[in-house]
């Protein structure tokens, strides 16, 4: 439970979601612990759902505390680092995006006002295509259409668990649905800041097929289809997929 420490010395816990991720989370803790999480106001928590890879074992030398998650899904292991953590302020991150350096002072700063109970950064990618470009440069608009979690998500603890949490049934874009539910626990905050995530799933799908298919997932989820449909559509038309 949060504690009455002034909102500038908020203690943090990173969550990040893994499977197979060897190759890029040890940079990953270890850029994070560059940039402030190695103080002792932070913790930074991975969530890996049994990656035979030995993602485990690389992010506990890099310095993070791991947490073997009895259930694979990004929204289960998001929830499962979310009940072992011990701050007042939850941040949720992609193993392969990188915040900007002061990323902590943002989030502190954004939650400082007891109104704000939620909140991202923009996008952008590590990939010089003028389309992923273009997309990134719509997250500045404040829409949930447009919120996904390669942007991250950082939050109040209290809000986090008021709201329910993540909806563990949901395979695909549960990432997107939660902002609604946040949203009527305090106001989100988008920051004008950006971070930077991996295109490796454009370089390997295509970028523009990609798009065309996650674009599909979102009208399918708005239509309601069934999340089995979804995950299956997913399977089918992404390589190198982790569900």
């Amino acid at each position: 439970m949060p504690d009455s420490r002034p909102p500038a010395a908020a203690t943090v816990s990173i969550i990040i979601p893994t499977y197979n991720e060897a190759a890029q989370i040890g940079a990953l803790v270890a850029y994070l612990r560059a940039h402030g999480a190695a103080e002792a106001s932070v913790e930074i928590l991975v969530a890996d759902a049994q990656s035979p890879d030995g993602t485990a074992g690389v992010a506990a030398a890099a310095g993070a505390r791991v947490l073997q998650c009895p259930r694979k899904g990004r929204a289960a292991q998001l929830n499962h680092g979310a009940r072992q953590a011990s701050s007042q302020l939850l941040y949720f991150l992609h193993a392969d995006t990188l915040p900007p350096p002061d990323f902590l002072a943002q989030i502190r700063q954004a939650l400082a006002d007891e109104k704000m109970g939620s909140g991202c950064f923009r996008l952008r990618f590590d990939y010089p295509h003028w389309f992923l470009r273009l997309s990134a440069w719509f997250t500045r608009f404040d829409m949930d259409l447009l919120r996904f979690g390669d942007q991250s998500l950082f939050v109040r603890a209290e809000v986090f668990w008021q709201a329910g949490g993540f909806r563990e049934e949901l395979l695909v874009l549960e990432d997107q649905e939660i902002i609604g539910r946040l949203r009527r626990h305090g106001r989100f905050r988008l920051l004008p800041l950006a971070v930077t995530t991996s295109a490796r799933k454009y370089r390997e799908n295509g970028v523009f097929r990609l798009q065309f298919t996650f674009g599909l997932l979102c009208a399918l989820y708005y239509l309601r289809v069934p999340q089995p449909v979804l995950v299956r559509t997913y399977r089918r038309l992404i390589r190198q997929d982790k569900l």
